[in-house]
């Protein structure tokens, strides 16, 4: 699915572009975050289609530095991705498991500094814990733009931060909670 621009604001001198459909496909990212799991397994939904579009050494290297705790993150090379690193940062300790927003706000805000330390200029997020973690779209996305409104003003590197939805409705929740 093409990815297609559906909002564009700033937030504290940090442009945050809402696009919906494959985060797989962008290519103006130096870094796509991979709402992972502790063990660095890419089994299911967005860390299934960064694999199958990266390649299994994404998936290799983020489990040779596992466990990776909610709320920590780390890089990985992002394989045939057009982005430079995927940031593993896990929002659940097992695969498949359900989670709070909590754990969305700790992965966020993890992902987000790990970008600011590689010093990559612009970072995609999908949505953090919105597939089988079960948290909805709403609540993901409000706590994702806090983490983001919370941190921009502290950001030097990262100028530019997408989020991507690839359900028209996890988009809208983005636009909505940046409005």
């Amino acid at each position: 699915m093409p990815l297609r621009e559906v909002y564009r604001t700033e937030v504290e001198g940090v442009e945050v572009i809402v696009l919906q459909g494959d985060i797989t496909e962008l290519e103006e990212a130096d870094a796509i975050v991979n709402p992972a799991n502790s063990r660095g397994v890419m089994g299911g939904g967005v860390a299934a289609a960064i694999k199958e579009k990266g390649g299994e050494e994404i998936e290799r290297e983020a489990r040779e530095k596992a466990p990776i705790p909610v709320g920590e993150a780390v890089a990985t090379t992002a394989g045939r991705l057009s982005a430079e690193y995927v940031i593993h940062a896990p929002t659940m300790e097992r695969p498949a498991q359900r989670i709070g927003v909590e754990n969305v706000e700790k992965a966020t805000r993890a992902a987000l500094e790990k970008a600011e330390e590689l010093g990559v200029e612009s970072v995609a997020f999908p949505g953090m814990g919105t597939g089988v973690g079960g948290v909805p779209y709403e609540d993901a996305a409000e706590v994702m733009v806090g983490v983001i409104r919370e941190l921009a003003p502290r950001l030097e590197r990262v100028r530019r931060i997408f989020l991507v939805g690839f359900e028209e409705e996890l988009a809208e929740a983005f636009v909505e909670a940046l409005r």
